[in-house]
């Protein structure tokens, strides 16, 4: 994600007011800077950094603010940025794992409206939508949906229906992707790779918005999604070549304690043959919640190993903030 202030899109690539169906000013609002601040002792430090920044987008007029939540994990110190320029600090107020969605509360009045929220079902691939980073017209792009499909990623994360965009927003995180109809219907989390026609190009990939609405109302009131905590085994697993590798092993986590290394080969899970990283994680998380056991078998080298890994919810390796 670029931190230069200056850039901005060419003119084609950018939304035209007289093609809209939505008032593109009132949704370019919407959408605020985010900067975070995590102690150098975090558990996510080493990988997410200290100092984070992206986008947020007010969901709420009581300035309930959405974004990706890889950005406020741990993070102690938050502060929202208006398009008009209006500073706020901001509260954590949850990050729920199994969507990759964060929550921040503002602790003064953002005096922004909140951005109408719509469903990711009502788009289909090839359908034109927006992208909107903080910063205004010259950094929203026009783009569209090229594929929805299962994401999964080594870091114990799967959403079955993904929306993925080309052309790619260099400024992704937490960006908004809105519809045709100036409706959010997603958040920016990743850059990817996009294949059409034979040729490859520069994707994001933004959580579909149809998945906060289940849960948002406990995610404000507890912080928790209510639903059990998946089991988490500290494992990043990759595929290479049709096999599932162990890319590595979270220090002091689950699967390090338990003897995995580095390469071994993962075959099974409780028995069950998994080919594919959304395999590998839908059997883990068949087996129970956070704290169940969970066999798995690997290969090192020639040798078969049959580890039992006692797995633990995530959130009880991150720090928690404290509201000052």
């Amino acid at each position: 994600m670029s931190d230069s202030n200056d850039w901005s899109f060419p003119e084609e690539l950018r939304p035209r007011v007289q093609d809209l169906e939505f008032d593109l000013v009132a949704a370019l609002d919407a959408v605020v800077e985010l900067r975070a601040e995590v102690p150098d002792a975090a558990f996510t430090a080493a990988t997410l950094g200290t100092e984070r920044g992206g986008n947020a987008v007010v969901i709420g007029g009581d300035g309930l603010v959405l974004t990706i939540g890889y950005l406020i994990t741990e993070a102690h110190t938050i502060w929202l940025t208006t398009r008009a320029g209006r500073v706020a600090q901001a509260y954590p107020l949850a990050y729920d794992q199994a969507t990759g969605f964060g929550l921040v509360k503002a602790l003064a009045p953002l005096e922004v409206p909140p951005m109408q929220r719509g469903s990711a079902a009502d788009v289909g691939r090839g359908d034109r939508v927006y992208m909107l980073s903080h910063g205004g017209r010259r950094r929203a792009l026009r783009t569209r949906i090229a594929d929805k499909r299962e994401f999964a990623g080594y870091w114990e994360y799967l959403l079955d229906e993904a929306l993925f965009t080309s052309p790619a927003h260099p400024e992704w995180s937490g960006a908004a992707l809105v519809d045709g109809g100036g409706r959010l219907i997603g958040i920016g989390s990743l850059l990817t790779q996009e294949s059409a026609e034979g040729e490859t190009s520069q994707g994001n990939m933004s959580v579909p918005i149809d998945l906060l609405e289940p849960i948002l109302a406990n995610l404000i009131e507890t912080g928790q999604s209510g639903l059990a905590a998946r089991p988490w085994l500290g494992m990043y697993v990759g595929e290479s070549e049709g096999q599932l590798v162990v890319a590595g092993v979270s220090q002091g986590g689950p699967a390090q304690r338990s003897g995995v290394r580095t390469d071994d080969m993962v075959l099974d899970v409780a028995g069950e043959r998994v080919a594919s990283l959304g395999d590998f994680l839908r059997a883990v998380w068949r087996i129970g919640p956070a704290g169940v056991p969970v066999p798995i078998t690997v290969a090192r080298g020639a040798e078969l190993i049959r580890l039992s890994i006692r797995s633990i919810d995530r959130n009880d390796m991150l720090s928690r903030p404290q509201l000052h």
